[in-house]
């Protein structure tokens, strides 16, 4: 294991990950203002990266379903805050992606506003998980996400999607940059797990580390 990798769950936590995903998952709510916000009453996980990112492919990817959350091939096309209950245990909050967004000026200002009313204001928020393209690294605009994360104290792991278009070697390197970027922030995890939606890469392991959040 390197600096980069996560710790690596054993055969209970993974069994326990499983069975987390393998219960029912269903749509919750979908807010695009603070008001819409559903009541808090499980754990949460928030979704964070740039648009077309992988974001809706990864829900649909740990729960096993195809079509639990809708996927784009149009960059800025989720426009709420999407929860999902994972087994009446956990809810994943799919937020809608940075970096592109055909919408109004007006219509981006309240999308920030309520994912910055979120942040600070959610109790229940356990963890973030910023999702990186792998074949792509950080990028400025996923800098200015830490920022706002350990702005408003939310931890946080990276997540590398997209990781089987790379190298094992290639994608070593890719990690280990996320975790020497991630060890300057103070509520970031410095390991990174390395996913893809299409193979399974990752997906076993991630499970496992959600779970370990789960009530």
């Amino acid at each position: 294991m390197n600096a980069a990798s996560p710790p690596i769950p054993g055969p209970a936590e993974l069994e326990r990950g499983r069975r987390l995903f393998a219960a029912e998952s269903r749509f919750v709510a979908a807010a695009d203002r603070r008001e819409a916000l559903p009541p808090e009453r499980l754990p949460e996980v928030a979704l964070f990266g740039r648009s077309n990112v992988g974001k809706s492919s990864l829900l649909n990817a740990l729960t096993g379903r195809k079509n639990l959350a809708h996927v784009s091939r149009t960059p800025g096309r989720t426009r709420a805050l999407n929860f999902f209950s994972i087994g009446d245990r956990l809810m994943l909050v799919d937020l809608p992606g940075y970096g592109f967004a055909a919408v109004s000026h007006g219509e981006a200002r309240r999308w920030g506003q309520t994912v910055g009313f979120y942040l600070e204001r959610r109790t229940e928020l356990k963890r973030a998980l910023l999702l990186v393209d792998a074949r792509h690294g950080l990028k400025d605009s996923d800098r200015l996400a830490l920022d706002l994360l350990a702005h408003h104290a939310v931890s946080v792991m990276a997540v590398l999607t997209k990781a089987d278009k790379l190298a094992a070697p290639e994608r070593a390197g890719r990690m280990a940059a996320m975790a020497e970027a991630l060890a300057r922030h103070p509520s970031a995890f410095p390991a990174v797990i390395a996913i893809s939606a299409e193979t399974g890469l990752g997906i076993p392991e991630l499970r496992a580390t959600l779970a370990a959040l789960a009530s």
